[in-house]
């Protein structure tokens, strides 16, 4: 009895420990406070100056996303943003990301105008990516929260531009 309770226990030990969040391949980082809920064990940029830099020396696109935090809209792509393992995994090894609840003075990263939630690529050239959007003819990098399969798709795009550049 007791060897079948233990093995039901193993099991499910062993089961809800696939579906935990996203760890780094450098181990569990303390959660920092600029991650602002979007996914706590990345390293995020500080300002847009700082991720630039970083995406440049690191030759890596930069993520930039515009939210507010009591925005319905940003809290809904929030939680499926920081919830995703697949979207947290690649963002960690591919990409510098930035989330910025206040606009910046470049006119670049608001190219159709300043919403929320949205979500700008950047090149290690300092180039903005305008050719990198959601499916909104209107406000062209909004992304929803069923958007994501179309938003990895983007992050893909942005990594293979960066390889033809090179």
């Amino acid at each position: 009895m007791i060897k079948a309770v233990l093995s039901v226990f193993l099991v499910l030990v062993a089961v809800s420990s696939t579906f935990g969040k996203y760890i780094p391949k450098t181990g569990k980082r303390i959660p920092q406070t600029l991650s602002r809920g979007w996914g706590d064990q990345l390293i995020w940029a500080q300002t847009y100056e700082e991720g630039l830099y970083w995406s440049r020396s690191r030759n890596k696109p930069l993520v930039v996303i515009f939210h507010l935090e009591d925005c319905p809209h940003s809290k809904a792509v929030k939680k499926i943003f920081s919830e995703d393992n697949e979207i947290q995994k690649i963002l960690d090894e591919d990409f510098i990301v930035l989330n910025l609840v206040y606009e910046t003075t470049d006119k670049h990263l608001s190219p159709d105008g300043q919403y929320v939630p949205r979500i700008i690529f950047v090149d290690p050239t300092m180039t903005v990516r305008a050719d990198i959007t959601g499916r909104y003819s209107n406000r062209m990098y909004a992304y929803e929260p069923n958007d994501f399969k179309l938003l990895m798709s983007n992050m893909q795009k942005a990594k293979k531009l960066l390889k033809s550049e090179l």
